[in-house]
Parts: structure tokens; sequence; C-alpha cells
């Protein structure tokens, strides 16, 4: 088994985001990272303006802005023409 790329990690992040789960502690669950690396992965998207922060009292959420739709929808479809090629042959 090969290990994931930080690439794979960022979308799996950005996929659990958009699938409805909001909070860290669950985000780096879904994803299967450590905390640690979520927490790093966390802060480059939101500097790159994929995710957005919005902290209630002592917790934090985070919700896709529109680049990150974007940036999911595009890596879903080139996924499935990728599924759909090795399919065909």
């Amino acid at each position: 088994m090969s290990r994931r790329s930080r690439l794979d990690i960022y979308f799996d992040v950005l996929e659990a985001i958009g699938n409805g789960i909001h909070t860290p502690t669950r985000i780096t669950y879904d994803a299967n990272v450590s905390w640690i690396v979520g927490c790093n992965v966390f802060d480059d998207l939101i500097k790159s303006d994929f995710i957005r922060e919005e902290k209630e009292m002592i917790s934090a959420r985070y919700y896709l802005t529109e680049k990150g739709r974007n940036a999911l929808s595009y890596y879903m479809k080139a996924i499935e023409g990728l599924i759909e090629s090795v399919v065909i042959y």
C-alpha cells in the first residue's frame, strides 16, 4: 500500500467538509489524518482561501468557500474520468 500525497490529504479534508462535517476532530477522523497533520492542513487551506473558519466560543467550525467547492468539484470530475477510462480499457 502506498502513502497518500499531501494533495490527497488536502482533498480528503475538503471532501469531509463538503460532506457536512464541520468540527475539526470529526474532519481529521473522517480524512484519516492525525490531529497535528489536520491542524497544518486547516492552516494551509485557510491561507489559500479554500475553507473558512468560524469560531464559536471555544470551538471552531470549518466551511468550504466557493474556491474550495470549485476545487473539490474539479477533483471529483477528474477522478471519475480516470475511473471511467480505466474501466473502458
